[in-house]
C-alpha cells in the first residue's frame, strides 16, 4: 500500500487533431509525469476531460496506463458514475488492473439529479466491498453537498474510504473539521482544485495535493517544505508559483497542462473535443509566459 502524502497530478488525455484519442501521446503524458517526479499519477479525471470520452475508451486508457507506468508510481483511477452498478464494475476493472486506489464523486446526473446522504453512503460502501481503497472527491462540479458528518461517518463504517479529496468553498475550513471530528479515520486529506488553497489546506492538516500536471516538480517542494516545518520556505515557494496556479485555475481549467505540454513537445495537440472551445490565444500566451520563468519539466521534456 502506498503512502498517500505528496503531489497526485491529475493526467491530461490527448487528443489527435482529428479527435481521437492519442493513445501513443497518452504514454508520453505518463512518461512526462513520472520524470516530473509525481508521487503518483490520477487517470480519467474530471481535468482528463472524463466527460468527453466514451465507455471504450475509458477502459482502454484504463489499461493502458496501468500497463504503462508499470508500477513505477501508484495510479489512481476516477471511477464516478451515477448507476452504482457502472462505478462498481470501473472499480473491479482497476483493482484487477493493480491500481492503487479509485476516485469518485458522489452519485449525479446534471443540475437536479442527485444521490442523497444514504444514496451516496450507499454507493461508496458497494464500491468499498470490491476492496480498493477510495478517495472521495468533495468538488462542486456533483453539486451534491458533503457534510463533514457523512464524510466521517463513511470513513469510520466503510473500510476502503481512506482518501478525501476537499476541493469545495472553504476547503481549508473543511479539512480541518473533518480531520478533528473523524481523527485517525481520516487516513489521506488532500487538497485539490490546482494548488490554488494550498497553502490555507496545508495549514489545515492536508498531507497531499491533487494539482494538474502542469508544473508538478515546482509544486512537489512545496508540500516537501511544509512537511519538514519550514513554512517560510514552502510560502516562499508558494509565492513564485501563484501567478501561474492562479492564472491556470481562474482562466485555463484542464487547458493548461495540454497547451504546456506541446509546447514542451511532449504532445502534438492540445484538441479538445467539443463543445469545449480551445484557450484563446491571449489566455494561452500568458500561461506560457508565466511558466517558462520556473523552467518546469514540462516545458523541457519532449526537446
Amino acid at each position: 500500500m502506498p503512502g498517500w502524502e505528496g503531489i497526485w497530478p491529475v493526467a491530461p488525455t490527448p487528443f489527435l487533431e482529428n479527435g481521437e484519442v492519442d493513445y501513443d501521446g497518452m504514454r508520453r503524458v505518463l512518461d512526462c509525469m513520472v520524470d516530473q517526479g509525481s508521487t503518483g499519477i490520477c487517470i480519467l479525471a474530471n481535468f482528463s476531460e472524463q466527460f468527453l470520452l466514451s465507455d471504450d475508451e475509458r477502459e482502454a486508457l484504463t489499461r493502458l496506463s496501468l500497463e504503462h507506468v508499470a508500477g513505477r508510481v501508484p495510479v489512481i483511477v476516477t471511477i464516478s458514475h451515477f448507476a452504482t452498478s457502472i462505478a462498481v464494475s470501473r472499480a473491479r476493472l482497476a483493482r484487477d488492473l493493480g491500481a492503487a486506489a479509485v476516485m469518485m464523486m458522489p452519485p449525479y446526473h446534471g443540475a437536479l439529479m442527485r444521490g442523497t446522504a444514504e444514496q451516496t453512503f450507499e454507493q461508496f460502501r458497494a464500491v468499498g466491498e470490491v476492496g480498493i481503497p477510495i478517495m472521495v472527491q468533495d468538488a462542486p462540479l456533483s453539486g451534491v453537498d458533503l457534510p463533514v458528518p457523512l464524510l466521517v461517518r463513511m470513513a469510520r463504517e466503510i473500510e476502503m474510504v481512506k482518501l478525501f479529496k476537499i476541493e469545495c468553498p472553504q476547503a481549508a475550513n473543511k479539512l480541518r473539521v473533518l480531520i478533528a471530528e473523524g481523527g485517525d479515520a481520516i487516513e489521506a486529506p488532500m487538497d485539490g482544485e490546482e494548488a490554488i488553497t494550498l497553502l490555507a489546506d496545508l495549514d489545515a492538516g492536508a498531507t497531499g495535493a491533487m494539482t494538474s500536471a502542469s508544473i508538478t516538480d515546482q509544486i512537489k517542494p512545496i508540500l516537501t517544505l511544509w512537511a519538514a516545518g519550514d513554512r517560510a520556505g514552502a510560502t516562499a515557494g508558494y509565492a513564485r508559483v501563484l501567478p501561474f496556479v492562479n492564472h491556470e485555475n481562474r482562466q485555463c481549467g484542464f487547458r493548461s497542462a495540454k497547451a504546456l505540454m506541446v509546447e514542451g513537445g511532449v504532445i502534438g495537440s492540445e484538441f479538445c473535443r467539443h463543445p469545449i472551445p480551445p484557450l484563446h490565444p491571449d489566455t494561452r500566451r500568458m500561461a506560457i509566459d508565466l511558466a517558462r520563468p520556473l523552467d518546469p519539466i514540462v516545458l523541457r521534456w519532449g526537446k
